[in-house]
C-alpha cells in the first residue's frame, strides 16, 4: 500500500483524510465538506470511527467471507457498512449541535481485502478504480448531480468533464441522519492494482492518463502517486489531492484461493 495527500493549489488547507493499515488490509479515503476546518472534522471523526470499529472486528480467527442468512452480505462487508453507519450519525450529530460545524459532511470509499475478496463500500464521488491485465476499470458509480443525468443521457461524459456543477453530491457521510453506502465485492488476483483518489485528482486527470502511469513494468506506487498529483497540480490544483493505491503481491492469494494473513503486509 502507498499513499499521499496535497493540498493543491487553490485550497487553504487540506479536508481530505486517509488511513491504510497493511495489517487489517484496510484502506480509506474521505474528502471533507462544509465551510472552514468543519470539512476536517467530518472526514476525521469518519476515518476514526470506521478503523477503530473495523479493528474491533477483524481478526484471523473471524471468517470474514461468511454470508449473513438475512441481509446476503458477507460479515466483511456488514462490519464496514455498519462503521459507516455508525460515522454518519456520529458527524450528522455533531453537525445539528455545533453551530461552527453546521452542514459539514464528507465523502468516504473503502477497500477491506478477506480471504481472497476485496469488499469496496463508498458514498460520496470519492473512487475506486482497478488495474487489472491491462484493463483500468473504474468500480463505484459517483453519488452525483451529473452522474445522475449521464445515467439519464442527459449529458454526454465528454460534456460532463467541462461540466460547472460536476461537484454537486447526492449522498454524503453527515447529511442525513441515515446514508445507505454501495457495497460491491469482487474475487482479487495476483497483480491487480486498486487506486483510491478524491475529485481533486480525478477531476483534473482523466482515466487514460491513471491508466498510463499504473501501466509501467516494474511500478514503483509512491512514484505513480506523486506522479498523479504533480499532474493534477500542473493543472490548476483546484482542489485537495489524495489517493492511495494497493497492490495485490505474489503469494498473496494461496493455492487454495485464500488469501494469507500476514502481519504488516
Amino acid at each position: 500500500m502507498a499513499a499521499l495527500t496535497d493540498v493543491g493549489q487553490s485550497r487553504p488547507h487540506n479536508e481530505d483524510a486517509l488511513y491504510i493499515d497493511t495489517h487489517l488490509r484496510l484502506a480509506l479515503l474521505c474528502d471533507g465538506m462544509g465551510g472552514y476546518s468543519s470539512g476536517e472534522v467530518a472526514s476525521a471523526i469518519a476515518i476514526e470511527t470506521i478503523t477503530s470499529g473495523i479493528r474491533s472486528h477483524a481478526s484471523p480467527d473471524r471468517i470474514l467471507g461468511k454470508i449473513d442468512t438475512s441481509s446476503g452480505l458477507t460479515h466483511a462487508a456488514i462490519y464496514l457498512r455498519e462503521q459507516i453507519l455508525t460515522a454518519n450519525q456520529i458527524i450528522y450529530n455533531r453537525a445539528h449541535s455545533d453551530g461552527k460545524n453546521a452542514g459539514m459532511g464528507t465523502t468516504v470509499v473503502a477497500i477491506f481485502f478477506y480471504e481472497s475478496r476485496v469488499c469496496i463500500a463508498h458514498i460520496g464521488d470519492s473512487r475506486c478504480y482497478r488495474w487489472r491485465r491491462d484493463k483500468f476499470q473504474q468500480l463505484t458509480r459517483d453519488h452525483s448531480l451529473l452522474q445522475d443525468q449521464i445515467d439519464f443521457g442527459l449529458i454526454s461524459q465528454e460534456d460532463a468533464r467541462h461540466a460547472q456543477h460536476k461537484n454537486l453530491l447526492t449522498k454524503a457521510l453527515g447529511i442525513d441522519p441515515i446514508v445507505e453506502p454501495d457495497i460491491t465485492e469482487y474475487r482479487i488476483e495476483v497483480g491487480d492494482i486498486y487506486l483510491l483518489c478524491s475529485d481533486g485528482l480525478c477531476d483534473p486527470v482523466n482515466d487514460d492518463e491513471m491508466a498510463a502511469m499504473l501501466s509501467v513494468r516494474n511500478l514503483d506506487l509512491h512514484v505513480a502517486l506523486q506522479q498523479m498529483i504533480d499532474l493534477a497540480n500542473q493543472r490548476g490544483g483546484p482542489d485537495n489531492i489524495t489517493a492511495v493505491l494497493v497492490r495485490v503481491p505474489e503469494g498473496f492469494i494461496e493455492k487454495g484461493g485464500w488469501a494469507k494473513w500476514r502481519k504488516g503486509g
